[in-house]
């Protein structure tokens, strides 16, 4: 079963539900979203072409898919092993309750963390940062585990990325 036949399916498209209202997804803002996931410097001339719509209609899906939060920015894949950052690191916050969100917002400012997520079960915060030496982790697991409301931590190193992926893979089919 494909994503498509799981999400709320309306007359005309996907119903999404996005920072402001629920808007409707049509099938040429599926194809657009599938293409930039995968071939994200496209100009939209490119684009259009390869959808067989006018490079007009492509901008004007675009701004509208930027504007209600759908495509929230671009970027570029960078191997950062290749730039020296050989450190990956998982790290396992179990902090007290009322701070749980001010620590959050603290993490997402520290340069080498890649992600925050707020999580479930016995660990709070779950964290992924990369170091380029062993070294500026253990003085960033020490840092973090100085703040008074951080309970535990428990930090585990990845001896390689097996698939690393900014996109659900399932729908882009």
């Amino acid at each position: 079963m494909c994503i498509r036949d799981r999400l709320n399916i309306e007359e005309g498209g996907i119903n999404v539900r996005s920072r402001r209202r629920s808007i409707i997804l049509d099938d040429i803002d599926m194809m657009i979203l599938r293409r930039l996931a995968v071939h994200g410097k496209e100009g939209i001339r490119e684009l259009a072409r390869n959808l067989g719509k006018s490079p007009s209609t492509i901008a004007f899906r675009i701004k509208r898919l930027e504007r209600e939060g759908i495509i929230k920015g671009y970027t570029t894949m960078i191997d950062y092993r290749k730039l020296g950052y050989q450190i990956n690191a998982i790290t396992l916050l179990q902090v007290d309750g009322a701070h749980i969100e001010e620590l959050e917002e603290i993490l997402a400012r520290e340069p080498n963390v890649k992600a925050v997520y707020d999580i479930t079960g016995e660990y709070d915060i779950a964290i992924i940062t990369s170091f380029r030496e062993i070294e500026d982790l253990d003085r960033f697991i020490k840092r973090v585990i100085k703040i008074p409301y951080v309970k535990r931590s428990m930090t585990s190193i990845a001896f390689r990325i097996v698939k690393e992926t900014p996109h659900v893979e399932e729908f882009l089919r």
